[in-house]
């Protein structure tokens, strides 16, 4: 039976303007809201109505004075946050928007309004620490969508999935010492921000809920999909979490212009999959995501599409196609992959 998916969808995302030239453009949504709308499609997402976070929801992850730092950017043309990441007259609102489209979505996921869910917003979040701007990101919204799991839903085990080209720092730095979430990502390394290791595995009683998977340029779908399935899923079954979140920047495909690897349209349908198994297993296949990077627009668009396809199993990648995308695993990451497991085994008795 095909799974209902849900779509967080506006506009008003489009308004949040990073500056002529920035990589980080409404052309992204554009395109993908595009995509959406064409009269075979749109009918096969339900669209889930975005709001605006309030600002306590917001400090789940930031503090007061950097809410309110944002908040006094309202009106103003152009103000730089750091030196890749500007505000506009609307971002704050905007920010808020997109934090509140997801959760939203994880609130139409926990209610079964929806099977499972992607928020189609943007600024994105990943790199937004608690009282930082960074990366082209203002507040956190997968970091403030797991709080706002735990504090609504009362749910005691999250996943959060980054595949983003670059390492999610400030979702890591939030929960490296909380159990309640288990961070998982796989990044381009050493590149931006130059955190995500091998020897970040979390601290205290969060040991080894930390995993990082730094891969060298190159990696293409098998790579992705053997980490995934070799080190993620395992990790994933005895964590048993109640709710997937995935922090999904589509900068990992071939053509992207600020990355170096090969990830293919297939291959991102593949990684859905993998982690839409994992749901069904562990959560009854309550699976949210979140749009962070993607910089080559048709690229992305493309990419948004098979992995939707894959949510609402309008496709279905299947477990022999899967072992032999794992095949095609690059010489140059297969001992990194190694190294993580290796590195994590004492925390996880799974391997």
């Amino acid at each position: 039976m095909a799974r209902k998916t849900g779509i967080v969808k506006d506009y008003r995302y489009t308004r949040h303007m990073s500056g002529f030239g920035h990589p980080e453009s409404p052309a992204r949504l554009e395109s993908i809201y595009q995509m959406l709308g064409n009269p075979d499609i749109y009918w096969k997402y339900q669209e889930i109505e975005p709001r605006m976070a309030e600002r306590e929801e917001i400090a789940y992850v930031h503090t007061l004075p950097y809410i309110e730092r944002i908040a006094a950017t309202t009106g103003k043309s152009c103000v730089l946050l750091d030196e890749d990441t500007t505000a506009s007259e609307e971002s704050y609102d905007i920010a808020r928007l997109a934090a509140g489209g997801l959760m939203n979505a994880i609130d139409a996921v926990m209610t079964r309004e929806v099977d499972n869910a992607f928020a189609f917003v943007r600024p994105p979040g990943h790199h937004a620490g608690e009282g930082n701007s960074a990366g082209f990101c203002i507040f956190n919204n997968v970091a403030i969508g797991a709080l706002h799991a735990i504090q609504k839903h009362q749910l005691q085990n999250i996943l959060i999935v980054d595949w983003d080209l670059h390492h999610g720092n400030g979702t890591q730095k939030t929960f490296y010492s909380d159990r309640r979430v288990l961070y998982f990502s796989t990044h381009q390394y050493p590149y931006y921000p130059g955190t995500g290791s091998l020897r970040e595995i979390g601290t205290g009683q969060a040991l080894g809920y930390t995993v990082n998977v730094p891969l060298s340029p190159g990696a293409g779908n098998g790579t992705f999909v053997s980490a995934f399935r070799n080190i993620l899923a395992p990790i994933a079954q005895a964590f048993k979490p109640e709710l997937i979140l995935v922090s999904a920047g589509f900068d990992i495909h071939h053509q992207d212009p600020l990355g170096g690897m090969r990830v293919t349209p297939e291959g991102f349908a593949a990684l859905a999959r993998v982690l839409l198994n994992i749901a069904d297993h562990c959560c009854a296949g309550r699976f949210v995501a979140v749009l962070e990077g993607g910089y080559h627009v048709a690229a992305l668009t493309r990419s948004v599409k098979t992995t939707l396809e894959e949510m609402s199993d309008d496709t279905h990648c299947k477990d022999d196609r899967l072992d032999d995308l794992e095949q095609e695993v690059d010489e140059k990451n297969k001992p990194i992959i190694k190294s993580v497991i290796s590195g994590i085994q004492p925390y996880w008795d799974v391997f």
